[in-house]
């Protein structure tokens, strides 16, 4: 409905050609991408009110290693961190002497499988291709994890972080229905105030793609089943940063052009959980040479996953 109605409005501003094309998109996406990311955010942030993140801790802390990288990226998906904000945590754990490799399963899984880019794809792409994101951003933080914790990487770690004293915190405050739905609306706000801007930013460019790029151009460069075509879609995001908010709206332009999804999902994961300014922080605290195992062993497996969705879609 909401399809049809921002193309009537389109019509009665008199925008017709690729300019209307392209506003139409505008239109269409912007409001669509809004309306899903107060929605997901609302429903993530009310169940939130129920988790305690020292209590987290704690619990991880006492398990064993894989069961601890599965745990560690199941909560980066309920965390609202891209890679950066998603450090101090990372931190925490090392304070709580939780291994290096659950702590990397946390910070693969948190930007890559954040509500916010799952709300996008949900609402451009459909629950199917959804669910298999969800479900391969998973594998590779819980993989990538547990290997860089088989690799012996502690020596790597820069700092010295302070062993907590005593027991963890976890106590859980008592709030009613509507505090808790207060406080969901609250945080919705947080976030969407933070990030409406480069959903309109992304969707600004992708409707520039849309009207103006033509389709041929998008198939012959980036387009197609070529081996080169994923890595160099990886290559492309490194250099990058932006929230998967700035840049979804684009994976959808360049998968309508032509380009595989495959192919545009590795260049929207690159960007989010693989950029230079997270390397640059992560500098501070880490080895260059555990930074190069971690970009390469998530790179690997942005490709892996780039390469299977491009098979079997």
């Amino acid at each position: 409905m909401w399809h049809e109605l921002s193309g009537a409005i389109i019509a009665w501003l008199g925008l017709s050609g690729r300019l209307g094309d392209a506003a139409h998109f505008f239109l269409y996406d912007t409001v669509k991408i809004w309306a899903l990311l107060l929605f997901i955010i609302f429903a993530v942030s009310f169940l939130r009110t129920w988790m305690n993140v020292e209590k987290v801790r704690a619990y991880l802390a006492g398990k064993r290693e894989f069961s601890a990288n599965i745990l560690a990226a199941l909560f980066g998906i309920i965390t609202p961190f891209c890679t950066c904000s998603a450090i101090p945590l990372f931190l925490g754990f090392l304070q709580a002497r939780i291994p290096v490799g659950v702590t990397f399963s946390f910070l693969i899984s948190a930007p890559l499988n954040n509500e916010i880019a799952i709300a996008m794809l949900f609402g451009l792409f459909g629950f199917k291709i959804t669910a298999l994101y969800i479900g391969f951003g998973l594998a590779v933080a819980i993989a990538g994890g547990y290997l860089i914790g088989r690799l012996g990487v502690e020596k790597y770690v820069l700092i010295q972080v302070p062993v907590m004293q005593g027991a963890l915190h976890v106590e859980v405050a008592r709030l009613t229905l509507r505090e808790r739905a207060y406080e969901a609306w609250r945080n919705t706000r947080e976030i969407f105030l933070k990030i409406y801007l480069w959903v309109m930013a992304g969707v600004g460019v992708g409707a520039f793609f849309h009207g103006y790029v033509p389709a041929e151009w998008i198939a012959a460069y980036a387009g197609g089943d070529a081996w080169y075509a994923v890595p160099l879609a990886v290559a492309m995001g490194i250099p990058m940063y932006a929230s998967a908010a700035g840049v979804m709206p684009l994976v959808e332009v360049l998968t309508q052009k032509g380009m595989l999804l495959g192919s545009a999902l590795s260049f929207m994961m690159a960007v989010t959980a693989l950029s230079l300014p997270e390397a640059i922080i992560l500098k501070q605290i880490l080895h260059v040479r555990l930074i190069a195992f971690f970009f390469a062993i998530i790179g690997a497996g942005i490709m892996a996953i780039g390469f299977i969705f491009n098979a079997i879609l």
